[in-house]
């Protein structure tokens, strides 16, 4: 199975290349789902067909579904939101507010993941596209696994069985279901742990950055790489859309001229990534037709399922008395992170970002005495005490 998340400020066209990508799929004979995860849905107004959120069969060998989170709540969560709701109705809150409350931050996210993980484990699909949310919604996406096990550690370190016990009293005293609750969160914690492992193997998963020839634009492509190269996903390809014709034009010639610098820009900035254009279509995109038309001329004779290019991110190699661990993070400054180390948790923020590197369990015994950034470079030595 091939999994392909396409992310990218708003407003970019991630939707129209996802389409576009997954109806080429598809007629090249692959079972191929497109799913959306962004609140605001368009996959239906590009595709012209109202859609669900259970994968719908809309032509031969192609599937879309968009992501509903309340629906994907009463399908996987129904203990733990059940027992948050009785939690803020044990506490006074009224009922519908207790049910608004019981959708906590990141539950969308999770289910999101919960149903690649029913899809991969199944094999239902050759190849899942992802139409995501733009780039910060995206990357909370897909950095929700580590943050929800570090959580976890943290919260209920060996208290697993304290929880359990406990939590039979509470529910035979209270009738909130503590214990089925936690059981339930415990499995979705494992079930987020295995995709996230599935997304962080480039011969499954590809990320595609999707960008505009703008200044902004370029500006958020860039930091999304940095942070995807942080968590340790492949970025296989670069897509650009809306790319003007070379016309003569007195009134967009600037705009035209600016754009080739654009294009020259993330040319030479993501190299050796390839780089794929997509001309603007002079007109609105909806409709199947005209996204097979994109598709065509975005790949020509490529597979958009294709591996188009593996980096790896994050090396890990033996130095004296420890371990150097090297991990490429361009477009950044050395005074731009901050490094700390909790037991065999690496915890390395940039920016707004944050990424929670476990680490063998003999990391406990070593202290962080080190690290340099050498762009596009960030290298971390590990030693015992």
């Amino acid at each position: 199975m091939r999994i392909i998340l396409f992310t990218g400020k708003g407003g970019v066209g991630k939707t129209t290349t996802a389409a576009a990508s997954a109806i080429k799929c598809a007629k090249q004979g692959e079972k191929t789902l497109i799913i959306s995860t962004d609140p605001a849905h368009s996959l239906s107004d590009a595709m012209d067909q109202d859609l669900a959120p259970e994968p719908l069969e809309i032509s031969e060998n192609l599937w879309c579904m968009e992501f509903d989170v309340y629906y994907s709540m009463k399908k996987y969560w129904s203990n733990m939101k059940e027992m948050m709701r009785a939690i803020f109705k044990f506490q006074g809150v009224e009922n519908v507010i207790a049910e608004e409350l019981s959708v906590l931050p990141g539950m969308e996210e999770g289910a999101a993941f919960l149903w690649l993980e029913k899809f991969y484990r199944d094999k239902t699909f050759d190849t899942i596209i992802i139409d995501s949310a733009p780039t910060g919604e995206t990357l909370t996406l897909l950095s929700l696994p580590q943050v929800t096990k570090s959580w976890l550690t943290k919260a209920f370190p060996g208290q697993k069985f304290a929880v359990r016990t406990l939590g039979k009293v509470v529910r035979k005293t209270t009738g909130i279901p503590l214990d089925k609750g936690y059981d339930e969160m415990q499995i979705m914690f494992d079930k987020l742990e295995f995709i996230q492992k599935v997304f962080l193997d480039p011969d499954v998963t590809s990320i595609r950055i999707v960008a505009n020839p703008e200044k902004m634009v370029v500006q958020e492509a860039k930091r999304a790489f940095s942070y995807l190269q942080l968590y340790g996903y492949n970025v296989d390809a670069v897509i650009i859309n809306r790319i003007l014709p070379q016309i003569e034009n007195e009134f967009l010639q600037k705009y035209i001229a600016k754009q080739a610098d654009y294009i020259a820009e993330i040319e030479e900035s993501f190299e050796p990534i390839p780089v794929f254009k997509v001309p603007h279509q002079g007109e609105e995109v909806f409709g199947r037709k005209l996204l097979e038309s994109i598709g065509d001329s975005t790949y020509g004779e490529r597979n958009p399922s294709d591996v188009f290019h593996i980096e790896k991110p994050i090396e890990v190699t033996n130095i004296d008395n420890g371990y150097r661990v090297k991990m490429k993070i361009p477009f950044i400054k050395s005074e731009d992170f901050e490094l700390r180390k909790f037991g065999d948790e690496l915890i390395i923020d940039i920016g707004n970002r944050r990424k929670n590197m476990f680490l063998p369990k003999f990391a406990n015994y070593m202290e962080l005495t080190s690290h340099s950034y050498e762009d596009p470079y960030l290298t971390v030595e590990l030693r015992k005490v």
